[in-house]
């Protein structure tokens, strides 16, 4: 009899264990989301390694010559893993990830592009529980034509607006002569442009001709006039300005995805193309922040990871994300502006 009562109490021991590390592991998992996506540091490119799940941490492991190592990646404050050559993900590190709210991307060896040719494809953790609001306010104002035209009127705006913002603070920026006065004549022009543009083909002509504006000044203040903007060149400030763009572009998905909005709901960029959303969304810190950097970081022959590093760095400097998220929010809940009242 004693025999058997200390089995029973051996197997309750083991029960309550059992029990109490699953409510820790439960508890584990639900802390994997208390840091907002609006105030997550991290952005991950990585390459040649194999990404896994060991003892309840997200690695990534590198092989070297003599021995393996593991790199822990802190989830709980990571927005975006972009998945570059050379590199695999196991099912359990996946589930980690989708439970933290981690967006996935595969994309080519630099970071771009994102496989499925010109669209964005990300693996989106699939949650019940993100917010309707937002969704359910901007479908009430995007099939109208005009509603769109000033939604996306507001963005470009918003994108004149962080631009000054960013280089009126940015001393780093300024020490190499990108400064806001210089061109300030340029984006007052452009933002009397944006507001009188009557339809969105012209507002899209509008941002053609500032970005090309942008390219000459910031080349200049480089010392690298005559520079072509072309995707396909291999020179570093080229090859700079397409890493640095899908970085934003993982930003952009990241807001989209926690604010519950379907990329292929785009108010300025082709609606016929199922990640427009997000061209519309990275616009509003693309320039800012990676095309000053991008001729930089050329300049000064920087290796791809520390212009990677310097565009990170700057993301959490003037808080890029915090700003995505308020102007699709504001977007989204502000009826005014899809009125255009904030004219």
């Amino acid at each position: 009899m004693r025999n058997h009562n200390a089995i029973v109490h051996l197997k309750n021991t083991i029960n309550r264990t059992n029990n109490l590390n699953y409510v820790l592991q439960m508890e584990q998992l639900t802390n994997l989301k208390h840091i907002l996506h609006s105030k997550r540091a991290n952005l991950f490119y990585l390459e040649h390694c194999r990404v896994m799940q060991k003892d309840g941490r997200v690695l990534y492991l590198t092989e070297a010559k003599k021995e393996n190592q593991y790199w822990n990646i802190p989830i709980a404050n990571t927005t975006v893993i972009m998945l570059g050559t050379g590199t695999s993900i196991t099912q359990a590190a996946m589930r980690m990830l989708a439970t933290a709210g981690v967006l996935v991307g595969f994309c080519g060896g630099g970071g771009t592009p994102l496989f499925m040719a010109s669209e964005i494809e990300w693996l989106t953790p699939q949650s019940e529980y993100r917010p309707t609001e937002y969704i359910q306010n901007w479908m009430q104002f995007w099939f109208s034509e005009n509603s769109r035209l000033n939604t996306a009127k507001f963005f470009q705006l918003q994108r004149l607006a962080y631009i000054e913002k960013v280089w009126h603070k940015d001393k780093d920026l300024q020490a190499e002569s990108i400064k806001l006065n210089l061109f300030q004549t340029q984006i007052e022009h452009a933002k009397l442009a944006i507001q009188n543009a009557p339809k969105v083909p012209k507002l899209l002509q509008i941002e053609a001709d500032l970005t090309k504006k942008l390219y000459k000044f910031v080349a200049n203040a480089v010392c690298r006039e005559g520079f072509k903007r072309r995707r396909d060149d291999a020179d570093q400030a080229n090859a700079f300005l397409n890493h640095g763009n899908y970085l934003a572009y993982g930003l952009g998905a990241t807001t989209l995805w926690v604010l519950g909005i379907p990329h292929g709901f785009a108010v300025m960029h082709g609606k016929t193309r199922r990640g427009a959303l997000v061209f519309d969304v990275a616009d509003l810190i693309k320039d800012a922040i990676i095309l000053p950097w991008a001729f930089i970081c050329a300049k000064e022959n920087a290796t791809e990871q520390q212009f990677r590093q310097q565009c990170l760095q700057a993301f959490t400097d003037h808080k890029a994300l915090d700003f995505m998220f308020d102007q699709v929010k504001a977007a989204a809940l502000n009826k005014q502006i899809a009125k255009g009242e904030f004219l």
